[in-house]
């Protein structure tokens, strides 16, 4: 089976998501352990699920609070 989610990835790491919204690598750490980028933790790793940060882009004003 072909997976073709590395063309479409439903999570992002948090360093390329700030990329996306313009924040370096380690800037893009801050805004995430605030919850204002979205996150999803598995075990030590940091995810950020595309369709939450589309959702904040494009100012969405019911976007879920992140835990």
């Amino acid at each position: 089976m072909t997976n073709s989610n590395n063309e479409n990835p439903k999570t992002l790491s948090v360093p390329a998501a700030g990329k996306i919204v313009g924040l370096s690598k380690n800037a893009a750490y801050s805004p995430a352990r605030r919850g204002e980028i979205p996150t999803l933790r598995f075990g030590g790793r940091l995810r950020v699920p595309m369709y939450r940060l589309e959702k904040l882009l494009r100012g969405d004003s019911q976007t879920e609070p992140t835990k």
